[in-house]
């Protein structure tokens, strides 16, 4: 399922945005170990490990939002939409500070 979350940025403002959120939430949540890999310039996956277990997902910038994306095994879906509100919150985060000009 997707989760969208949208903006009023350019495309390469708003890839700037997921990227700071991205690399922002690497750095908090280091011992998960949080890879990202830019698949193309609108398109990123990203994986970590929780519980032992491996997630993926899928950051896509679009014209009027970034949609995020996750596969989350059964046993682990009650957790999916804390991690959805963490990552969501660091994307609106570094929304704010594109749209006040400080990235």
């Amino acid at each position: 399922m997707k989760h969208p979350v949208p903006h009023n940025l350019p495309l390469d403002a708003a890839k700037k945005v997921a990227q700071h959120a991205i690399d922002a939430y690497q750095a908090r949540f280091a011992e998960y170990h949080p890879t990202v890999r830019w698949v193309n310039e609108q398109l990123a996956e990203v994986s970590f490990k929780a519980k032992g277990v491996s997630l993926k997902g899928t950051f896509e910038i679009l014209a009027d939002r970034i949609d995020m994306d996750m596969e989350v095994p059964l046993l682990l879906r009650m957790f999916k939409q804390k991690a959805i509100d963490v990552v969501e919150d660091e994307v609106k985060k570094w929304l704010g500070k594109a749209q006040k000009g400080e990235i």
